[in-house]
């Protein structure tokens, strides 16, 4: 009998460990797999955004095409197109007295202004998020900025004008870029009936190497939405190889600083 009940309570040890070991063996299955946190937030890869920006002496329209790298962290390229205009350059109503009289017209000018300046800028840039808000549809708050080269397109500006002399009966209007010949007429406030058509000039254009550069606050509203939606406000650049002639009267530059804010719609996917 001795021998039995050692033998059953080796038996009932040999079960304990059995149970014990079992359980820690299933709370080992059971635990869950670690997540790598670093990637937390990446639900899509690419976006495409158009980009249609306001800055002080102009506008620019474009497009963004970026690759999400973390969901702190986008890189894209840009293509933009847009308008430059001179810090002292404004618009004016025409107030003509002509030989017949008073002419009216709608076509306001720039006096002064010698060429447009056409801007196609292209190059890389980034987007960094501090915070997750987006995740719960807020707003996630961030920084943007973004370099590369530009083409300033220098297209001749035109202006109606008015050569009737004192006296004169008939009015002979002539639309007329800017030289030296006829800086007399171009001048006179009182001879100008206004601007010409904006593509007339247009197969005279000339070519300004340069560069540009930007930097902004980014406010997205849900960085991972699948429709991408943000509003920029930042400080931009752009700079030429050489002094760009706007104007005739005033003095030149090749580096242009401006204030922008911007509205960006596209899609992520």
């Amino acid at each position: 009998m001795a021998v039995t009940g050692k033998k059953i309570r080796i038996l009932w040890i040999v079960c304990i460990l059995a149970i014990a070991g079992a359980d820690l063996l299933a709370q080992k299955v059971i635990l869950p797999k670690q997540i790598d946190q670093s990637l937390r937030g990446i639900i899509y890869k690419r976006e495409w955004v158009f980009d249609g920006a306001i800055h002080s002496n102009g506008f620019a329209v474009g497009v963004n095409i970026g690759k999400i790298l973390t969901y702190y962290k986008t890189r894209y390229y840009h293509l933009n197109f847009g308008i430059l205009r001179h810090p002292r350059e404004y618009r004016q109503p025409v107030n003509f007295q002509g030989g017949a009289g008073f002419i009216k017209t709608s076509s306001a000018f720039a006096f002064g202004k010698q060429n447009n300046l056409l801007v196609l800028r292209g190059g890389m840039g980034e987007k960094r998020y501090f915070s997750e808000k987006a995740k719960r549809k807020g707003v996630a708050v961030g920084v943007s900025y973004e370099g590369g080269a530009s083409l300033g397109i220098l297209k001749p500006y035109y202006l109606e004008i008015s050569r009737v002399e004192p006296g004169g009966i008939d009015d002979i209007i002539s639309t007329e870029k800017y030289s030296e010949e006829n800086k007399d007429y171009f001048l006179d406030e009182n001879r100008i009936l206004g601007s010409a058509n904006f593509f007339t000039g247009i197969d005279e254009i000339s070519i300004v190497p340069g560069f540009h550069a930007k930097v902004a606050a980014h406010f997205s509203l849900g960085a991972f939405d699948q429709i991408a939606k943000a509003i920029e406000i930042g400080l931009m650049i752009d700079g030429y190889f050489r002094k760009v002639p706007i104007m005739i009267l005033e003095r030149n530059t090749s580096m242009f600083f401006n204030a922008y804010i911007s509205v960006q719609l596209g899609k992520r996917w």
